[in-house]
């Protein structure tokens, strides 16, 4: 890798990794991934459909999007945004602030495609905060029709401007250039930078190269057979698992956290490790690949955290695609929203990470209603009435007798692929100990509905915990796209394993519900799935939520708390 010479305008000294991996085809062709429908990126929206967009979910108010950062009392989100169309393409860098998290106003794009080191687009990267509270952005541009891309910096052009509306691109950049040895079409989306003893600051980026999982000058990390990756971050956890750290912070209290987007499937997996003498090695029982840890086991990809000093905590945010058809992205005019942020801490078994949304969301809770001690014998359900159904934050613990009649686990599944195990026994499906859970955007007549739900499988020595979020039954609409090229909707069973005491024979669930996505956190954050669902019944009030067991096993709620869910007073506007 190199540096160009003329970098005198850099006050900090910069060293940078790669994050490598093996790749499986790479015979000099472009690896750029996004797919670009030529004929549908610069469609506009002629009237934008109001079915399905969230309601208290950051969104543009139309066409497509996809780091954020919090500076002198506001909150920043940079975000890859399509200007003119509701699929992916024309990339900018568009800008919006909130001083809540939940409220956020729109501004002028930051960044956009105007110099040679970005004509071809301006695509992820990330935002560091200097010594001097001087803030800095990092991104990848594109520089030819090749997709060959390069690391770029930009600072603000009035630090006084509290919403620092206006970018400057230094002309000495490209900052970071690929060298003969690494693959230039995949070399992208540059971390947030953090503060080595020796002075130096350091980032790491995502890529590939050549056919094997090889390091640059000073490689951070790689790992064979994952493919190209995207997004990566890397940051210090506490020990103690009570607040965030700052991403320079390191000591004997501290773990790293190095994760990756994956190209290949498009989902990301994370490992808990240690770093080193400039070195990432995870920790020992880590699985290190496909089959690793996730932040979300649903619709969640090109995440990004950051450090919030004004609460001492460390906030990720993940974006979620539609799932529809590429038909009707177009058709309604957007396409793609942002999670609700999540502060992110190490369990106390130091094995995972714990997820939970931010305190915030709270603010926009309404009615409330709750229900304790109901039992739900096999086959029963009972509605939870007196909220609106479409729009509400859930948040109910469920408990029962005994394990006894938890099924036996069946050793020729795989215990890597609970997405699989989920298709195969879904909420409909009698079980022993489950399936329990809630259906969420339920129709009246149950034609429609999204399950969210646990069973319990006896594992050997063990007992096992699937969680599933099911998209198979949420919607009576055609998924086949009527375009040669375009994409089919998605709606898979999503599912993820609970890794959770079951002494107390407690689970607990909460779900976040807003129209077209459901957020569901399993165990106080251990498993986190969000599924992308287009009910063509259950819409507005004519949604209903129902609890419900499907094991002989008797369930009860022991606690069910549940509200309406308001929209913020600003949605990006």
């Amino acid at each position: 890798m190199e540096f160009f010479s003329n970098r005198k305008s850099i006050v900090l000294p910069i060293l940078f990794w790669f994050s490598l991996t093996l790749i499986f085809n790479n015979n000099g062709v472009v690896e750029a991934s996004h797919k670009v429908s030529m004929q549908l990126q610069s469609v506009a929206a002629v009237n934008v459909m109001q079915v399905h967009r969230t309601g208290y979910h950051f969104q543009p108010t139309r066409n497509w999007i996809n780091g954020p950062m919090y500076y002198n009392g506001i909150y920043h989100l940079f975000y890859q945004y399509n200007p003119e169309g509701a699929v992916w393409g024309n990339i900018v860098w568009a800008h919006s602030v909130s001083k809540d998290l939940i409220n956020w106003n729109r501004l002028e794009p930051a960044i956009y495609p105007s110099e040679p080191f970005d004509r071809y687009g301006c695509w992820s990267g990330s935002a560091t905060i200097l010594p001097g509270n001087k803030p800095i952005i990092l991104y990848t541009g594109i520089i030819d029709n090749n997709q060959t891309q390069v690391q770029n910096y930009a600072i603000p052009a009035n630090l006084s401007d509290p919403y620092l509306t206006k970018w400057i691109k230094p002309k000495n950049n490209p900052l970071i250039t690929a060298d003969v040895s690494v693959n230039k079409t995949a070399f992208r989306d540059p971390t947030t930078a953090w503060f080595g003893p020796d002075g130096h600051w350091r980032i790491t980026i995502g890529g590939r190269r050549r056919n094997r999982g090889v390091s640059a000058q000073h490689p951070l990390h790689s790992q064979a057979k994952t493919g190209n990756w995207e997004c990566p971050d890397f940051y210090p956890v506490s020990v103690s698992g009570k607040h965030g750290l700052d991403t320079s912070v390191m000591g004997p209290s501290v773990r790293h956290v190095f994760k990756v987007s994956l190209d290949a499937t498009r989902y990301e997996y994370y490992t808990i490790g240690t770093y080193k003498n400039d070195k990432y090695v995870p920790d020992e029982g880590m699985i290190d690949g496909w089959n690793g840890l996730r932040y979300d086991y649903g619709n969640f990809y090109a995440s990004k955290s950051f450090f919030d000093p004004s609460k001492n905590r460390r906030i990720l945010w993940g974006w979620a695609n539609e799932s529809d058809t590429q038909d009707n992205d177009v058709k309604k005019g957007w396409a793609g929203i942002q999670l609700i942020p999540r502060t992110i801490v190490l369990d106390p078994s130091g094995k995972q990470l714990l997820q939970w949304p931010i305190e915030e969301v709270e603010a926009l809770r309404r009615q409330k209603v709750d229900l304790n001690n109901k039992e739900l014998v096999h086959g029963e359900k009972i509605e939870i009435n007196g909220i609106t159904a479409a729009q509400a934050d859930i948040d109910v613990t469920f408990s029962f007798q005994s394990l006894d009649k938890a099924e036996p686990f069946d050793p020729t599944w795989d215990r890597y692929d609970a997405q699989k195990l989920c298709g195969q026994k879904g909420s409909t499906v009698d079980g022993g100990l489950g399936p329990f859970g809630l259906l969420t955007l339920a129709s009246e007549n149950l034609e429609e509905f999204t399950p969210v739900f646990f069973r319990v499988f006896k594992d050997q020595n063990k007992h096992l915990v699937l969680m599933c979020s099911d998209a198979s039954r949420s919607t009576l609409a055609n998924g086949k796209s009527n375009s040669n090229d375009g994409k089919d909707a998605y709606r898979p069973s999503f599912g993820g394993f609970v890794d959770v005491d079951l002494t107390e024979m407690k689970l607990s669930l909460r779900s976040l519900i807003d129209n077209s996505v459901v957020e569901s956190f399993g165990a106080g954050g251990k498993t986190c799935i969000s599924s992308r669902v287009y009910p063509t019944l259950a819409i507005y009030n004519n949604a209903h939520l129902y609890a419900f067991n499907n094991g002989t096993e008797t369930i009860k709620i022991e606690s069910l708390n549940a509200w309406s869910m308001s929209n913020p007073l600003q949605m990006n506007r």
